[in-house]
């Protein structure tokens, strides 16, 4: 079963239906776009958890150049898939879209050159957003594999979005850019050490 959701610019996307996903309200997608501005144009965006892929598709319409969005219930996977490559298709330079099936600590486990079709320098990313299910309990072990498996270039930026009602603290590690608060969601950013 699949529902609709809309895109910033009004394009619809479908979303799954029921409590597996919690899609990220409008006007938080809208202020993160707002923040990372430029920084959007040409990255490499990496989106754990991804759920419908409508974070991914905002960073596309917003110029991104390569996504990888990592889902890990089949069906849900199969949305995001379909929803980043209709949004790819109607852009007229040549994107790079990839999503993968599969639980996110084990993929980052592997480190990021096995880990996705394109490799090298080149293979790095920009820009993460990670949106786990709220109670989960991977933010801390997500960050560490991010580094671990060198899935980050230099000036990165992290988006770790989290309930307000429970505090998320910034690894001691990793330098604190923000935080943002949106009613019951709420934003660290963060950047490697």
């Amino acid at each position: 079963m699949k529902g609709q959701l809309r895109l910033l610019g009004g394009r619809k996307l479908d979303s799954p239906r029921g409590l597996m996903t919690r899609p990220t309200p409008a006007r938080v997608r809208e202020a993160v776009m707002n923040f990372l501005g430029e920084k959007i144009q040409g990255c490499h965006w990496l989106d754990l958890c991804s759920g419908s892929g409508v974070m991914s598709c905002e960073a596309l319409e917003r110029g991104a150049s390569r996504i990888l969005a990592v889902e890990k219930n089949p069906q849900t996977a199969k949305i995001c898939k379909s929803n980043l490559m209709t949004i790819a298709s109607d852009l007229s330079d040549q994107k790079f879209v990839e999503v993968i099936c599969r639980e996110v600590i084990s993929l980052l486990k592997k480190g990021c050159d096995n880990s996705h079709t394109w490799e090298g320098a080149d293979s790095q990313f920009d820009i993460v957003y990670l949106d786990p299910p709220y109670e989960s309990k991977i933010y801390s072990i997500v960050l560490e594999k991010l580094l671990e498996g060198n899935w980050l270039k230099q000036n990165s930026l992290v988006i770790c979005e989290h309930s307000t009602t429970k505090e998320l603290n910034t690894p001691r590690e990793w330098c604190k850019q923000g935080k943002r608060v949106y009613g019951n969601t709420s934003l660290l950013i963060i950047s490697p050490p």
